[in-house]
């Protein structure tokens, strides 16, 4: 009996060395990069929720892409652009086949490597500097400076009633989400017939804007046209509410603080009338893509239910998901599961680039690649903030391409 035994023992190294081993699964890994901490952690938490939300719809109830799941490495910036320069590098060194920010900061602080390797990137709100001229990074949503000009042709068309040059004031965040809007301005304000009368810039841990306002006041403007977060912009307008320039003066938006958060900040009664452009549709709106999309934020992130920052990135995890499908479908997996430099031009070239009128579930306007321009979606709408919601939709506007880059002011 002892012998068997021992025998028994013996042998169970060999069988285990001979039992068939179970086969890692097959994956297409994307960098998943959004601010959840620091100082613009109210958009960054709820995108990180919608793109992971997202991209467990398409594995879970779709099978992933091709029969492959996608792997999302999802990673906290902290709205910082040394965290999102070491980001990147990890995103490269661990095998994703492309990856996707929240913010214009990030993006603008990992472009640099992305392009340097030819590592595709999309950032959901962008700014023109990341891809003028085109390279290797994509935005999925009109930039900053097309919502400017979106608000500006609104303004102009359905509000603007006096003589003369309307006067704007511009209140800008002093990183991208800023500049954009600063360089549509400068590019467009004589051709749109208004008169930018002042340009200040903030902080996006700015608590008190009262002497800026106060110096902005004295101008007279007709506008105060705000491109921050939601943070600073509710300080911005309720400031300007406390010096009595509003309501009187009107404020626009741009999309990066126009949702629900910003309602939350500043209390319902300060921001009502505000305007903002936005490239998605209204929660509850009758489109394809809601009912899933409603599904699983009200099952998972209930919190977030409204706010319109989840619809952006569960587009963007979408669209990464047909990026993908597209790649996967020319290339092959044996090609893409390497994510090397040859796995990053296929999904460029076959994914990114073959884009062509995917509809998005009807969450935002059709995306395509246009060689020369960068900006996966061109359409925009203005909203206005109406008894606490945001509301009033415009029609959808398309934003037309400028080349920023043959301006000699452009990037100094």
């Amino acid at each position: 009996m002892i012998l068997c035994l021992s025998l028994v023992v013996a042998m169970l190294p060999f069988a285990s060395a001979c039992a068939p081993k179970s086969q890692p699964a097959k994956v297409l890994k994307v960098g998943m990069m959004n601010p959840t901490t620091g100082p613009a952690a109210e958009k960054g938490s709820v995108m990180t929720h919608a793109n992971l939300d997202a991209i467990k719809y398409v594995n879970d109830e779709l099978g992933g892409v091709g029969g492959y799941l996608i792997e999302p490495l999802p990673l906290d910036s902290r709205y910082d652009a040394t965290q999102a320069v070491t980001i990147v590098k990890r995103f490269m060194d661990e095998g994703c086949l492309l990856f996707t920010t929240a913010s214009s900061k990030e993006m603008s602080a990992a472009m640099e490597s992305a392009n340097r390797e030819g590592f595709p990137g999309i950032a959901c709100f962008s700014s023109p500097v990341l891809y003028r001229p085109p390279m290797h990074i994509y935005g999925q949503t009109p930039d900053y400076g097309d919502d400017a000009l979106a608000f500006a042709n609104f303004y102009m068309k359905n509000i603007w009633k006096g003589q003369g040059k309307p006067k704007f004031a511009l209140h800008l965040l002093n990183n991208p989400t800023g500049y954009g809007a600063r360089d549509a301005f400068r590019a467009r304000a004589d051709e749109l017939g208004i008169e930018i009368v002042s340009t200040d810039e903030h902080a996006a841990t700015t608590i008190s804007e009262m002497e800026s306002l106060t110096r902005i006041k004295e101008k007279q403007p007709d506008v105060l046209f705000i491109s921050s977060t939601p943070a600073p912009t509710a300080v911005i307008i309720k400031n300007a509410k406390d010096l009595g320039m509003y309501p009187g003066v009107t404020i626009g938006c741009a999309h990066a603080s126009f949702t629900k958060k910003l309602i939350d900040l500043a209390g319902a009664d300060v921001v009502e009338g505000v305007y903002g452009a936005f490239p998605t549709v209204l929660w509850g709106e009758d489109v394809p893509g809601m009912a899933k999309m409603t599904e699983y934020c009200q099952k998972l992130h209930s919190d977030d239910y409204e706010n319109m920052d989840y619809i952006t990135s569960w587009a963007q995890s979408l669209i990464v998901a047909k990026i993908l499908e597209l790649a996967v479908g020319d290339a092959g997996y044996d090609v893409l599961s390497k994510g090397d430099m040859a796995a990053w031009r296929d999904v460029e070239a076959q994914g990114i680039q073959k884009l062509k009128g995917y509809d998005v579930g009807g969450l935002q306007g059709p995306v395509s690649y246009t060689a020369g321009d960068n900006r996966l979606t061109k359409y925009n709408r203005v909203y206005r903030i109406v008894d606490g919601k945001i509301a009033d939709p415009s029609e959808w506007v398309e934003a037309p391409l400028i080349k920023y880059e043959d301006f000699e002011w452009f990037g100094k």
